[in-house]
């Protein structure tokens, strides 16, 4: 006999952590030549760096000791326990190591670890990861974790080559969900989701190779830059005209939606962002899409987009029924080539129009302008915009119980999530925990001479940062020999 819930399955509880280290965009368009105003449009206004200290299991493992705390969770109760990254250093382990970190500061306190009986799996597909974690917590409790409860951390390190593209959007920090049945923040349909998924060749890749020979003699940090294409990458992500687009169709189908009357009733939505104008892009896409498979009203409208730059619009909607191939563009002779080039030059004159803000903007600015500070999280980045919102929508009375938020996860051009949420009936106690405005306001800003030492993997002088309540790196095994080796493993302390 199997053994299963009925009861409704989703999150409770959201706790974050994120480092202190902070450098303003405006000043690094100042030490590197950049745009600053358009540097502000596109991406944000700062972000945060790891520290020298730490890793992605240490700020992984702060933010479930925090989730514990500020939720008053029995550990005894958490059977499933999941890390969601593609930062991981560690080609073994994964989240066993987060948890071995958070029992040993239980234990520490005279409190009883997580459950032996937890399972601890990792989960990597680029930033989805989370995601993936999240749908396998929740498949856990609906079968045999029934009754028990479940934490998934998103963690990452978002880091890129000084004078790369992706500079100005890096980041780092984790997120941690508490999920069970009857959830006190939001039930998650998983029964109502869509998911589409294609191999994409070389965007956004983090072969091992790069790991080889890094000197982690002055610092703990294992640097992880990845191998990406600008353009082609780009290109992956108008993914709302392919892999996103593909999972919100999945979506419709599932539920028998009209594709725009639903994307015209929802109020608010929360994406992966790797920076600010992304999710805008994305979402706008979608809603020219379904424009197109929308009456005659709607197929006017998009008419309209399409005259005021010049196109014509059957040629638009033959552009997105042709649904092109985008791995055959990513060879070295086709990283300039666009795509969707009609239906982007739509996208243009769709955001000059009136219709933008109330169906794109509006829909996107619960914890938009928190998310502008924050940089990108890669797994972290979705749940980290859910905390800040819910958080401001409780500031704002914004949401009600009951209510459909959708949520949109993506990874990297390969794959792509679209997930409905109701908000619980006791959603504002819940968000009421989260606290996630308090952890933005750790901060210490650096000047150039201590972001570049920090981001080359050395220790700035003159900070004055001082760890408490969280983990850190307590030294890197060095020995090799035949007796006994520990070469590359990380010992990890909690400062309380």
């Amino acid at each position: 006999m199997s053994i299963q819930t009925k009861n409704p399955i989703g999150i409770s509880g959201l706790a974050a952590y994120v480092p202190p280290y902070r450098v303003w965009l405006e000043d690094w368009c100042d030490w590197t030549g950049n745009q600053w105003p358009k540097i502000r449009e596109v991406v944000g206004r700062s972000f945060r760096l790891r520290g020298p200290d730490q890793s992605v299991y240490t700020m992984a493992a702060t933010a479930v000791i925090r989730l514990i705390d500020q939720y008053d969770v029995d550990p005894k109760r958490v059977k499933f326990l999941g890390l969601g990254t593609e930062s991981s250093t560690d080609n073994s382990a994964g989240a066993i190591i987060v948890k071995g970190m958070v029992d040993q500061a239980l234990m520490a306190r005279g409190l009883a670890p997580i459950s032996r009986s937890c399972e601890v799996p990792e989960f990597k597909h680029a930033c989805l990861g989370g995601v993936y974690g999240m749908k396998g917590a929740i498949r856990h409790l609906a079968l045999d974790g029934a009754g028990s409860q479940a934490i998934v951390v998103c963690a990452d390190i978002a880091e890129y080559a000084r004078g790369s593209s992706g500079e100005p959007t890096q980041g780092a920090g984790a997120v941690a969900m508490l999920l069970e049945e009857n959830p006190k923040l939001a039930v998650v349909d998983l029964v109502g989701s869509g998911s589409a998924s294609d191999y994409r060749i070389m965007d956004f890749r983090k072969p091992m190779s790069r790991f080889c020979g890094q000197d982690r003699s002055e610092t703990h940090q294992v640097q992880d830059f990845p191998v990406f294409n600008g353009k082609y990458s780009t290109t992956c992500y108008i993914g709302y005209v392919d892999e996103t687009l593909h999972a919100l169709k999945d979506m419709y189908e599932k539920r028998d939606l009209n594709a725009m009357s639903y994307v015209r009733s929802l109020k608010t939505l929360f994406m992966h962002r790797p920076y600010r104008r992304m999710p805008e892009t994305g979402w706008a896409v979608s809603y020219l899409f379904a424009l197109a498979d929308g009456d005659s009203r709607d197929r006017a409208e998009l008419d309209s987009y399409c005259y005021e730059v010049g196109v014509d619009p059957k040629d638009v909607r033959a552009e997105m029924q042709g649904a092109p191939a985008v791995s055959t563009l990513a060879g070295p002779e086709s990283l300039n080539v666009e795509a969707y080039p009609l239906t982007m030059a739509a996208l243009r004159a769709f955001r000059a129009s009136r219709h933008y803000r109330r169906e794109i903007l509006d829909k996107l600015a619960l914890g938009s302008d928190t998310m502008l500070d924050l940089g990108n999280l890669y797994t972290a980045a979705l749940p980290a915009w859910i905390a800040a919102g819910v958080e401001q929508a409780l500031d704002e009375d914004s949401l009600s119980a009951g209510e459909e938020i959708l949520t949109l996860g993506y990874g990297s051009g390969d794959a792509a999530e679209v997930i409905p949420f109701f908000m619980a009936d006791s959603w504002r106690e819940a968000a009421s925990r989260i606290g996630f405005a308090s952890v933005m306001n750790q901060f210490v800003d650096l000047n150039r001479d201590q972001y570049e030492a920090m981001h080359d993997g050395k220790r700035p002088a003159g900070l004055n940062y001082l760890h408490r309540n969280e983990f850190v790196i307590d030294r890197v095994g060095a020995s090799d020999e035949r007796h006994f080796s520990d070469f590359g493993i990380e010992y990890y302390r909690y400062v309380g």
